[in-house]
């Protein structure tokens, strides 16, 4: 189910304070088969709290970055295999992360007596619960750094995934949260607008490239119209911004449950175009996907 500062952690062996779930036997099968061979994995972080992960190796001859992806709330380390896989195939050691704060054993905590909108307002506004995503976050981009030799790093999120996202690229918020900006470009799938996270023009300090998604059918939580979604992206200052809409797409589309091959294939499709235009220093955006409006500035 997936509804919706940092600070930096003790260096750590790649192998130290990490439990391996896959064998390399199986993971060699599984490259063997075509797939995006996945590993899952227990890492240390900052406070010594465990943080599980899964982790998706990348294809190719050479690793092009690392792309750490964190769930919406009640979310695990489990979902999101599409853009885990997707991130894969372009090269990327990919690395969804599990949220203890804001998984599903602490959505069921803030849902007692509240019920899931009451639960999930409360989750989505804990900043202890944020707290402990940006330690998860750094002790996945440091181990995923000593599987991969690039050094280009990108932060995706979905949802609270995505409030976290815009944090660490350094959007101003009312929870307290301040990140370090330590990604090269950010990806977020259903932001929010200004409300009970972000006061208005919160994301006007965004230097780095940030890729925008949504949905026509992406509502807020609270009831509000998909379209305080794009408010971000209206909001961030011009260079490398892209904002993507996908026609008919919900919140729920973007979780990767296999409720929507249609929005999972143009995310991901999306995504590639703008790491490409990234890379080469044109971040034009494309024209018009059959089902998704793109725009760019």
């Amino acid at each position: 189910m997936s509804l919706d500062v940092r600070t930096c952690p003790k260096r750590i062996s790649p192998m130290s304070n990490i439990t391996r779930f896959y064998s390399v036997g199986t993971l060699l099968l599984l490259l063997a088969a075509g797939v995006a061979a996945q590993e899952a994995v227990s890492l240390s972080r900052q406070d010594q709290k465990m943080v599980p992960v899964t982790a998706y190796l990348y294809k190719g001859a050479a690793c092009r970055g690392v792309a750490v992806i964190s769930p919406g709330a009640g979310g695990s380390e489990k979902g999101y295999r599409y853009l885990g896989e997707a991130m894969s195939s372009l090269g990327y050691f990919a690395v969804v992360v599990g949220h203890q704060e804001s998984g599903r054993r602490a959505l069921r905590e803030h849902m007692r007596g509240n019920g899931l909108r009451e639960g999930l307002s409360k989750l989505i506004t804990d900043s202890n619960a944020y707290r402990g995503r940006f330690m998860d976050i750094a002790a996945a981009k440091q181990w995923a750094a000593t599987k991969c030799h690039a050094t280009e790093s990108i932060l995706i999120g979905h949802s609270m995934g995505a409030a976290t996202t815009m944090m660490e690229a350094g959007a101003r918020n009312s929870l307290g949260m301040k990140g370090t900006d330590a990604f090269d470009a950010y990806i977020v799938l259903s932001p929010q607008g200004t409300g009970s996270i972000f006061p208005q023009n919160a994301w006007t300090d965004i230097k780095h490239p940030v890729l925008s998604l949504t949905g026509t059918r992406d509502d807020e939580l609270g009831g509000a119209s998909w379209e305080t979604r794009t408010e971000p992206y209206m909001n961030m200052p011009a260079g490398c911004k892209w904002l993507g809409v996908i026609d008919g797409a919900t919140h729920m589309n973007f979780a990767g449950n296999g409720m929507s091959r249609r929005t999972e294939a143009l995310t991901t499709q999306i995504i590639g175009s703008f790491l490409d235009g990234v890379h080469r220093g044109d971040c034009k955006a494309p024209r018009k996907h059959h089902g998704i409006d793109v725009q760019s500035k």
